[in-house]
């Protein structure tokens, strides 16, 4: 090999690690509007049974069946937000003006209360708590902050959600636009192959993402109906909050089943802890593990096996080794990219063995 043979590798491998460079960065400094197009890509998704249902069925234009679809997700989006934000708005402003004083008082009364009824019972929980300093690590002035700061975050959320809308339309009225700037980067041998693994790929997260709302919308009527009949203060909010963090594989519901306790005990903060704080929340947490075991052994074994035609272990592991490696986010967006490579991988090397036991249902 020439030097001027090894000088033009130099120079193209330099070229390529700048290019790759240059792209990262490029992605980086977009980053916020990718996350508009990726979210408007799924709301597209979700949107695409009914834009088909109205084309085929009720002889609808492509705009006017996007339109129609459009403002039926607007018209749930308000209806959310009525239901939602004057309670943010309310405890924002409420906890804004609180003593921090008065609070830290009522809830070391209530951990007192606690510790005196797990003591009448033979449950000694005071020196692990008292050697942790758990409550004394604990900064008041946090809870009224973080109120002020989501309703403050109110003002740039509307602006993302319209122009998530916006792209959202784009997609659903030329449902192939996202198709076709992909070919245009597509080499010509493997268009067809391409084309086939985009029409099933849409398919299925379509799917997926229609099952994940039926799964939020269960857990959402299941847990509403629990504190509406214990009498909890913001009972469909707060449903509708733990239902949301079920989105998080296993993360999600650990917080969601504290965060119901503890809004159900500060909802209470001022009631007798024996009479009414324990019963009440004792309930509130049977109600969270049925609503669980609902989930955990009906919706979720009916989504990922019947949208995505994978196994629940699959899935669990696949699921698993997302967060190790990618944290929380990777939980959240494990399921879609590994149906997305299922698809891939038997479109292109379907005669590989593993492949063909991964994709067999697909």
């Amino acid at each position: 090999m020439t030097s001027n043979e090894i000088s033009k590798g130099i120079l193209k491998a330099l070229g390529a690690v700048v290019g790759i460079a240059a792209l990262i960065y490029f992605l980086y400094a977009l980053r916020t509007i990718l996350l508009y197009m990726i979210i408007a890509a799924v709301v597209a998704l979700i949107g695409h049974p009914i834009v088909m249902f109205l084309k085929t069925k009720l002889r609808f234009k492509n705009s006017s069946a996007a339109v129609l679809t459009m403002a039926l997700f607007v018209f749930v989006i308000v209806g959310l937000f009525k239901l939602f934000i004057p309670m943010v708005v309310e405890q924002g402003e409420n906890l804004s003006l609180l003593n921090i004083g008065e609070l830290e008082s009522a809830i070391l009364a209530q951990y007192s209360e606690l510790i005196s009824y797990l003591s009448n019972r033979n449950i000694d929980l005071s020196n692990s708590l008292d050697s942790s300093q758990l409550l004394s690590n604990i900064d008041f002035n946090i809870i009224p902050n973080l109120f002020n700061a989501v309703v403050s975050g109110f003002g740039s959320l509307s602006i993302g959600m319209l122009s998530v809308f916006f792209i959202a339309f784009f997609f659903l009225k030329d449902s192939d636009l996202v198709e076709r700037i992909l070919i245009a980067v597509t080499p010509a041998k493997w268009e067809s192959g391409f084309q086939t693994s985009f029409v099933k790929i849409k398919n299925l997260l379509s799917r997926y993402f229609i099952g994940v709302i039926f799964q939020i919308s269960i857990l959402l009527v299941f847990y509403a109906t629990v504190l509406l009949i214990l009498g909890v203060k913001n009972a469909v909010v707060i449903a509708l909050l733990c239902a949301l963090l079920n989105i998080i594989p296993y993360v999600g519901p650990m917080i969601a089943g504290v965060l119901m306790i503890a809004l159900t005990m500060i909802g209470n903060i001022e009631a007798d802890f024996n009479a009414v704080i324990l019963p009440k929340v004792t309930w509130v947490a049977v109600g969270f593990m049925a609503g669980q075991l609902i989930d955990n052994f009906f919706s979720q074994p009916i989504i990922f096996s019947k949208s995505v035609k994978s196994h629940p272990l699959e899935i669990f592991i696949v699921i698993l080794a997302a967060g190790l490696l990618f944290g929380i986010l990777g939980m959240i967006v494990a399921v879609p990219a590994y149906t997305v490579v299922k698809v891939i991988l038997k479109t292109f090397i379907s005669q590989n063995k593993i492949v063909q036991g991964l994709t067999k249902d697909l």
